[in-house]
């Protein structure tokens, strides 16, 4: 049962950590990196200070970020270059308190309260780290079986090793 739940819990987590990160990776990819002057462009309109820089900083907190979730490696970083990411980019373009346009307003906040929910995956994966199928969770696993004198597993004999 315990085998069971293991497996679950490390399929749960790396499901988790795939879906968090292709946003990311999709906002870098997809649309910051190829659309980089119109990016810095509306980033100024927003109020962004300084926005090409404030732009190449996205960038890197998005793939290095992304890419740490992917692998499960530095998990906890990653998400909080995520959440960094994250916070920064509700505040300067989905401030719905702003807006006096109901509907406008209404997008708005329904943006704000997605990378609310958002910010709470990442949270998660700050507090509990990557999970079993990920890098840290192997290093974690080969750490404790060092620190406990427990054997690596054997490798299995074969027939012809017989």
């Amino acid at each position: 049962m315990e085998q069971m739940a293991s497996i679950a819990q490390g399929f749960v987590s790396l499901l988790a950590r795939l879906l968090l990160a292709a946003i990311f990776l999709a906002s870098a990819i997809g649309n910051k990196i190829p659309q980089f002057q119109a990016t810095a462009d509306y980033m100024a309109s927003e109020g962004v200070p300084n926005p090409k820089l404030a732009l190449f900083g996205a960038i890197g907190l998005l793939l290095l970020g992304g890419i740490s979730l992917l692998a499960g490696a530095w998990t906890r970083i990653g998400a909080f270059f995520l959440l960094v990411f994250i916070v920064a980019a509700t505040y300067y373009f989905h401030d719905f308190w702003k807006f006096a346009d109901p509907t406008q307003r209404q997008l708005q906040t329904i943006q704000f309260m997605k990378n609310l929910a958002i910010s709470g995956g990442l949270l998660s994966l700050i507090a509990f780290g990557g999970g079993p199928w990920s890098v840290d969770g192997w290093i974690t696993k080969r750490r404790e079986e060092v620190e406990t004198g427990a054997p690596a597993a054997k490798p299995r004999m074969t027939a012809k090793a017989a």
